[in-house]
């Protein structure tokens, strides 16, 4: 993580990291002016805090309360050597907690990260720089030495490969940083990298070794960078939305017909059917998010269809709703790109059947496992720390190349069936074992959810979902029946990368299926994205009408000039709001596409909330309480503005009794919400005050830093393609 840090009046400091802000100061007597902690108070103060997280991770996964749990703290300082200390950590437990507990809560403060960190001894590294912005990749690892490690579907050495793409991303101007490692078995590691300027640019990497999760991580910071994942459902901003270009050099634009009918030149029949089979879909579905520019129409990426070669136009709207990320990779050549990407869609094909239609799978035999100690190595660790694992045969039959690892959790009765592909079986199977536990603790592992005979669960189409995000959708018990639907087969797809990417293109085409590959080498490394219509989306294609995130551009404009609106403008997106029927607790950051800081009323601001803000604006009381009332009922807000929305509440009441009169009640609410509550609550109510807490902006994204910032690192993609001038 990187944390900068600017020099403020007198001894007072501020750090500054991902959307958080830190001020410090020292005592006076130590002439600093005491309005904040010391640096090392904060030191101090982060192993307790630490230690109080990983308890309330334990108790919160056994529904332990944590009431009536209290933490401290002391620290004792060796008088003969100041930076000698003990730290003394008591915890206090309430007696109908059982032994075993005590015992687990004393072995999660172990393992507290702070702790971790001071006792292995961190290194220091302390250098002057030329630009600190340009520092870039400080933290990756450097190769060592002339070794040079291949492994199975790499068509380079790991220490190459890691050096190729850290020099990309360099190139760019963006500096990566690793943010957290984890090993927590044998021959699994996962890591998590982001974009120090901008962190909501971040992937996972996963590996047998640490160099093959750095290799995985980077490369898919680049396939994201170069699909433009990472600004998915992103107002791009005035500047880029009105550039000769908004995604790519090679992008074309197509006017919808008079009656908004989808225009001639995107998609082909084929898709057509898929995507438009009543004929709903109009070509206002498909303007993108990112620009907005209605006035231009619809942006369309080529991809070439691998039946005949021929270019077809994909609207990047249509791209974004339906596929995620589902079909992007980036490999040192294009095959093993390929092969990449089209075990990834096998993958995710092959698991949402297997989910949806219950389908018991065969084990993998014994003997089989053997094969591979390394990965045996690590299942057993997991089994000896109470996990049973079931290592199943996914490839239905040896139709496609799939492996299944699930993970059963006796403490909570959750399951968590983890799947990967590649032509190898080995290398699946080894796939299967690091998603598993990609970016989790043992803790996390406690998260996963039960599974069920409900049907009607696992074919719902949010589960599919929530197996793409992160596997831990439900899974059905028919999942577990000893007697299986398949009969094991020990699969081979392997080759050279181009044998076996013309393979795995095969086994599509043996389905008959129509497959469209897009190509980008414009940033120096090999990023293919591969399309399959009717089989490789994440979401259901009804979506493009009925759940579009294109929904943004009928708000987001209105709401960027909140304050700026009339009251007639203001009473219109209120009844557009009321009239759409969208979910009343969606965020605004969802709605409009806009990444405000999660710390801000902005950034917790949901369509209910600004619906209320909206009517005490013009002066809607009972429309206001109506809305206050649900408010109150269902939110997370932070106690700060669930106090001001009781207020708002008393003040309503009493604003709409004919009986009562504020002032009489006034002093009593001061004493129990504070006066400056008061003062807002009442010009809230009175009109005087219009949106408390959410600051002015527009259009131009003023003030607006967190998505300054993910913009600013589009610019660096959009100024490398310009400066390429094409793909």
């Amino acid at each position: 993580m990187e944390i900068k840090v600017n020099f403020l009046e007198n001894l007072r400091l501020e750090a500054k990291f991902d959307d958080f802000t830190v001020v410090t100061d020292q005592p006076i007597r130590y002439k600093g002016d005491g309005s904040a902690p010391s640096p090392f108070d904060y030191f101090l103060a982060s192993s307790a805090l630490c230690a109080a997280y990983f308890v309330r991770v334990y108790c919160k996964a056994r529904d332990i309360p944590t009431e009536n749990i209290r933490l401290s703290q002391n620290n004792i300082v060796d008088p003969e050597n100041r930076y000698n200390q003990i730290f003394r950590i008591e915890v206090e437990l309430p007696e109908n907690i059982s032994d075993k507990d005590r015992q687990g809560i004393l072995r999660s403060i172990d393992r507290c990260t702070v702790k971790k960190v001071v006792q292995t001894g961190p290194e220091f590294q302390i250098e002057t720089v030329e630009n600190l912005d340009e520092d870039a990749q400080a933290l990756l690892m450097a190769p060592e030495g002339d070794t040079s490690t291949y492994i199975e579907g790499k068509d380079l050495p790991l220490e190459q490969t890691i050096a190729n793409m850290s020099g990309i991303l360099a190139d760019l101007g963006m500096k990566i940083e690793i943010a957290s490692w984890r090993n927590i078995v044998p021959h699994v590691w996962s890591l998590h990298i982001r974009d120090a300027a901008s962190p909501m640019c971040f992937t996972n990497g996963k590996g047998a070794t640490k160099e093959s999760a750095l290799c995985s991580a980077l490369g898919e910071f680049i396939e994201r960078l170069s699909c433009n994942f990472f600004y998915n459902d992103q107002f791009f901003g005035e500047d880029i939305a009105n550039s000769e270009f908004v995604h790519y050099p090679n992008e074309k634009w197509f006017k919808p017909g008079p009656d908004d009918e989808l225009p001639d030149g995107i998609l082909d029949d084929h898709c057509l059917a898929i995507y438009n089979p009543e004929g709903e879909l109009c070509g206002s579905n498909l303007i993108d998010t990112n620009s907005g520019r209605t006035d231009r129409g619809i942006v369309s990426l080529p991809f070439v269809r691998q039946s005949d070669g021929e270019t077809v136009y994909f609207p990047s709207n249509l791209i974004e709703n339906l596929f995620l990320s589902n079909g992007m990779s980036a490999g040192n050549t294009l095959p093993e790109a390929q092969v990449q990407c089209l075990s990834e869609i096998f993958e995710r094909a092959v698991k949402k059947q297997i989910i949806e239609e219950e389908m018991a799978l065969p084990d993998v035999p014994q003997s089989v496992l053997d094969k591979y100690p390394h990965i045996v190595e690590g299942i057993n660790t997991l089994e000896e720390q109470g996990f049973p694992i079931l290592v199943k045969d996914a490839s239905l039959g040896g139709r496609f190349p799939v492996m299944c690892v699930t993970l059963m959790n006796p403490r909570n009765g959750g399951v968590f069936a983890s799947f990967g592909a590649h032509p190898s079986f080995e290398v699946a199977l080894e796939r299967s074992l690091t998603e598993l536990l990609q970016g989790r603790s043992f803790e996390n592992l406690n998260d996963v959810p039960a599974p069920t005979f409900s049907t009607q669960a696992v074919t719902e189409p949010n589960n599919f979902v929530e197996h793409f995000i992160d596997s831990t959708g439900v899974v059905s018990w028919r999942f577990f029946s000893a007697k299986s639907d398949l009969e094991f087969c020990e699969w081979n797809f392997s080759g050279t990368n181009e044998e076996e990417a013309r393979t795995l293109f095969g086994i599509l085409e043996d389905l008959g299926k129509e497959v469209y590959v897009a190509t980008h080498e414009d940033l120096g490394a090999p990023v293919c994205r591969i399309l399959v219509p009717g089989y490789s989306e994440v979401y259901p294609v009804e979506d493009l009408v009925w759940d579009n995130t294109n929904m943004a551009l009928d708000y987001r404009e209105d709401i960027l000039n909140l304050h700026a609106l009339s009251d007639d403008q203001l009473a219109d997106l209120a009844e557009r709001l009321e009239a759409s029927q969208l979910d009343n607790y969606m965020t605004i950051i969802s709605l409009i596409g806009i990444e405000f800081d999660e710390n801000t009323v902005w950034g917790q601001l949901t369509i209910l909330e600004l619906k209320l803000l909206i009517c005490l604006a013009l002066q809607w009381h009972e429309e206001a309480q109506e809305f206050v009332d649900m408010f109150l009922q269902f939110n997370d807000n932070t106690v700060e503005r669930n106090l001001f929305y009781r207020a708002v509440n008393t003040v309503l009441e009493i604003t709409l009794d004919d009986e009562l009169e504020l002032p009489d009640y006034l002093p009593n609410l001061q004493r129990m919400f504070g006066e400056d509550t008061m003062a807002a609550v009442v010009g809230s109510v009175t009109g005087e005050v219009r949106f408390h807490g959410l600051t002015p902006t527009s259009m131009k994204l003023e003030g607006l830093e967190k998505h300054q910032r993910l913009v600013d690192s589009y610019k660096k993609l959009h100024a490398a393609r310009a400066a390429k001038g094409g793909l």
